[in-house]
């Protein structure tokens, strides 16, 4: 499939809720762009050597979003890619200044219906653990939605296949200019 418009000169980072499909899209768009996929959870668990759940165990969350920054750092100071991030990464003040200075940031999101849904299908996300996924969503929406909208670009994803998004961010980033 032809590339809708020239290869983007920086990295272009996805931001959400999780459930929202960051990852099964990134890897899609990576394919459509020709640019290489990265996923920043599982190069954190590459680093750390454990997957995020005992990290979060060991560490906290302070001491995860400590080491996701700086493996986004590198990331974002690597070629040219498609990064998809972890749901909390962009909440943190430090990373998401490094993400919308060096990148473009698109925000995919849903509504936490659909991300319940979605999410509910897996149990290796450490902030579900035994409990109702819908409020807790409803709840990080809430706290988190108003600062996923400092990205560069929103693209709604919802219960569309996920070929369907990638159109969507493929047409705002066809249209999008970068800050000057």
């Amino acid at each position: 499939m032809a590339n809708a418009f020239p290869s983007p000169d920086r990295s272009i980072v996805l931001v959400g809720l999780m459930g929202v499909g960051k990852s099964t899209v990134g890897r899609r768009l990576a394919r459509r762009l020709g640019l290489p996929f990265v996923d920043s959870d599982a190069e954190i668990e590459k680093a750390a050597d454990r997957d995020i759940a005992e990290i979060f165990d060991r560490f906290g969350e302070a001491g995860f979003r400590d080491g996701e920054r700086r493996v986004i750092e590198r990331l974002v100071g690597g070629p040219i890619s498609v990064i998809a991030t972890g749901g909390g990464a962009f909440i943190d003040p430090r990373t998401r200044a490094l993400i919308l200075e060096r990148c473009v940031a698109i925000w995919l999101d849903a509504d936490a219906e659909t991300l319940a849904e979605r999410v509910s299908r897996r149990g290796r996300r450490p902030l579900l653990r035994g409990g109702d996924p819908l409020p807790l969503l409803q709840s990080l929406a809430a706290a988190r939605n108003p600062v996923y909208a400092e990205a560069h670009l929103h693209v709604m994803s919802q219960s569309v296949p996920h070929e369907r998004a990638v159109e969507r961010i493929v047409d705002a980033l066809a249209g999008w200019e970068a800050p000057r």
